[in-house]
């Protein structure tokens, strides 16, 4: 049997590993043995830094909003709690943004945690021109559809024009064939008076052999 060597596949895999350790200090981006054991570790670290990082940035929200609903004379704890009764769900990640940028809106924040809700908007009533301009709307709406209707009925119409002209049409054609039938019935009469004045013809010729006999 065939002696198969993994050279290519070698390499290409401790390639893959020193380019994962490169940058790192000493032997450790040189020597495979050492670049691999150090890649490993690296790989460990990271994972719990990603899941570190998430715990560090909540405690960092957490501290910008404390300090901000300090400003307005409430802490922390009463501040969520009020959000939740009055029903605001906003993560803290924003919460924390709107304290930097926007401190008004943030106050306006506190107030609803304050009083466990949030005001109803108030609805003005409609005046009456805006309720005249919407009847007029309305109306136009429902006269546009109508519209076309009548529009198009002049179409029908032209449509039905053509279809009458055939149809006059029609008659003079037969008028034009009738006096062809008269003509043909006409040619037998006309045959039937040449065949009298044939036999007068041959009346004398008759009479003329007869009186040859009588001589």
């Amino acid at each position: 049997m065939a002696r198969v060597k993994g050279a290519m596949m070698t390499r290409k895999h401790r390639s893959k590993v020193l380019g994962l350790a490169k940058g790192y200090w000493g032997n450790k981006h040189r020597h495979f043995k050492m670049a691999n054991e150090q890649v490993m570790k690296s790989g460990r670290y990271a994972y719990v830094g990603r899941k570190q990082k998430k715990r560090d940035f909540r405690k960092l929200w957490i501290t910008r909003i404390s300090a901000a609903c300090k400003a307005n004379g409430l802490n922390y704890s009463t501040f969520m709690h009020g959000l939740k009764t009055a029903g605001v769900d906003m993560n803290r990640k924003m919460l924390s943004e709107m304290a930097i940028h926007d401190p008004a809106a943030f106050t306006a924040l506190c107030n609803y945690a304050k009083q466990g809700k949030v005001p109803a908007a108030k609805v003005e009533a409609p005046k009456a021109e805006e309720k005249a301009a919407a009847k007029k709307t309305a109306a136009k709406k429902e006269t546009a559809p109508k519209a076309e209707p009548e529009e198009k009925k002049p179409a029908a119409k032209k449509a039905a024009a053509p279809k009458a002209e055939a149809e006059e049409k029609k008659p003079a054609a037969k008028k034009t064939a009738a006096p062809k039938a008269e003509a043909e019935e006409k040619k037998p009469a006309a045959k039937k008076a040449a065949a009298p004045k044939a036999a007068e013809e041959k009346k004398p010729a008759a009479k003329k052999t007869a009186e040859k006999k009588a001589e």
